[in-house]
């Protein structure tokens, strides 16, 4: 059995679980999310702990009750405290404005671009250079990161772009004569 899978989960206090054949939904603080649930797994519930086994003994099962468990501990711990990515901007003139739920970049292009985010996506800006993505899914907070990163991502002669907040990037030699 996989070592994920079999490692309970404790709920926190204010997090309800609805599991039914169809679906899985997760409730808490800050909202709720719903994940179709696999017929590959068996979830067993009380009210504090959650336990996934393998329907049957296939390694697909096996692999699918690790993976289960991972994803509902995710959508627990974003109903509960929610998921950020940050994102900094560098490069001589590059701005960021959080405005509502659009982000304006303005980064070297001849127009400024802007990005719209998806419901339950917050984007806010601390300061010029500086992107905070939150939200309670972290599939998609990582996407729209990726997404924003892919407008302009760093260049490797200067470093020039939009990066991850701890990204390390390598910068190249210039060809020499």
């Amino acid at each position: 059995m996989s070592r994920v899978g079999k490692m309970p989960l404790t709920l926190p206090a204010g997090v309800k679980v609805n599991i039914s054949q169809e679906e899985i939904q997760v409730t808490g603080v800050l909202g709720a999310l719903v994940r179709p649930a696999n017929h590959l797994v068996k979830i067993h519930g009380s009210a504090d702990r959650l336990e996934f086994t393998p329907a049957d003994g296939s390694t697909a099962a096996d692999a699918m009750s690790g993976t289960m468990r991972a994803l509902v501990s995710n959508m627990v711990n974003g109903v509960s405290k929610g998921f950020e990515k940050k994102l900094n901007l560098v490069g001589v003139g590059f701005k960021a404005q959080a405005a509502g739920s659009k982000l304006n970049l303005q980064i070297g292009f001849s127009h400024p671009v802007s990005k719209e985010m998806p419901i339950g996506v917050k984007v806010d800006c601390p300061t010029q250079t500086e992107i905070v993505i939150k939200g309670s899914d972290r599939q998609v907070v990582g996407q729209i990161a990726a997404e924003v990163r892919a407008i302009r991502p760093p260049e490797p002669y200067k470093g020039k772009g939009i990066r991850y907040a701890n990204e390390k990037i390598t910068i190249k030699e210039t060809k020499k004569k």
